[in-house]
């Protein structure tokens, strides 16, 4: 299996991912301090949404990657 073809399904892959998930979220460290024995650390989430475009678009450019022939 070529490269080009991983590829594709990679990007099939991470399109239907974003669709149906639509987004993914993360922990970011925001302020950490240290008063004498006591550790304070704040933590916020945060969430990067997906849009419908960009996951529909991964899976079309991931299809025609997997249908298009390779030329030698």
């Amino acid at each position: 299996m070529g490269s080009i073809k991983m590829a594709g399904i990679v990007l099939i892959a991470a399109g239907l991912l974003g669709l149906a998930y639509g987004g993914f979220t993360f922990t970011k460290d925001t302020h950490d301090t240290k008063i004498g024995p006591l550790e304070l650390s704040v933590k916020d989430k945060e969430r990067v949404n997906i849009p419908i475009w960009a996951g529909v678009a991964a899976v079309v450019a991931g299809g025609v990657m997997l249908v298009i022939p390779r030329k030698a």
